[in-house]
């Protein structure tokens, strides 16, 4: 199994300027290929690491915010085989399913084989056409107010992922277990940002959680400044927990 970081970087002002990419990150197995948060530039940066896209299995849109949903229809294009073949999964929260607003439109939700609106509790197992994956439904606390985070469990090997929230009692506890964990972390802990997390949240989280290895992404400008590497071992430090500062690119082996 491969994490494939397509884009690290978080942020409003990131986002028009592409310092690092968004294009989410992909769990490559031998039961599934899952493209996450698919944002701008999700595309071309898949084609340039050379992650075929015609080989998704699944799209995991984790809320309905454009520098996570934005290329989302088009990954879902390829992994139908251009639209001609109904097959795979699309998981999305509730507002990107099923919201005035849907980010995944009914068009591209009738192309796949499921399409499931995330409930946080639930765990749902999926087939693909080479295997089988499990996925638990994980709470956020974000201005999307149906965001997840989730647990993947596939091939003996279990992957979580925070995406943008506030820290929340229960995260550290929900994310046990983990072989690698990967967490948006877009600020500084001296940059406090509402529905966001801070290194010293990411601390706190880690001390409870304790997964194999943290991979830290999303991150913003002033966390581009600070330095990730450097914020990755403070994080390392005061945890005692393998800590990672994901780069554009970047594949880890879990």
């Amino acid at each position: 199994m491969e994490i494939v970081f397509l884009g690290t970087g978080g942020g409003r002002i990131n986002l028009i300027k592409q310092i690092r990419g968004t294009g989410g990150f992909r769990i490559d197995s031998s039961s599934a290929n899952i493209h996450v948060d698919p944002g701008p530039g999700a595309l071309l940066s898949s084609l340039a690491e050379r992650e075929d896209p015609l080989g998704l299995d699944a799209v995991i849109v984790t809320h309905n915010h454009v520098d996570h949903f934005s290329d989302a229809m088009v990954m879902i294009e390829a992994m139908t085989n251009y639209g001609l073949k109904k097959r795979g999964i699309v998981i999305g929260s509730k507002a990107a399913m099923e919201g005035r607003d849907r980010s995944v439109h009914g068009y591209h939700q009738s192309k796949v084989d499921f399409a499931y609106a995330a409930v946080p509790g639930e765990k749902k197992t999926f087939s693909t056409d080479k295997g089988s994956f499990e996925i638990e439904i994980i709470a956020m606390k974000h201005e999307e107010e149906t965001a997840f985070g989730f647990k993947i469990s596939m091939d003996g090997k279990v992957v979580g992922h925070i995406t943008d929230t506030e820290p929340a009692e229960h995260l550290g506890k929900a994310f046990s277990g983990c072989d690698a964990l990967v967490v948006n972390c877009m600020k500084p802990e001296t940059d406090k940002y509402h529905g966001h997390l801070t290194t010293g949240d990411v601390i706190a989280v880690l001390k409870e959680a304790r997964p194999k290895t943290c991979i830290i992404t999303h991150m913003g400008l002033k966390m581009m400044k600070a330095g990730p590497a450097k914020e990755a071992e403070r994080i390392e430090k005061e945890s005692g927990v393998k800590v990672i500062a994901a780069k554009d690119g970047m594949r880890f082996k879990v």
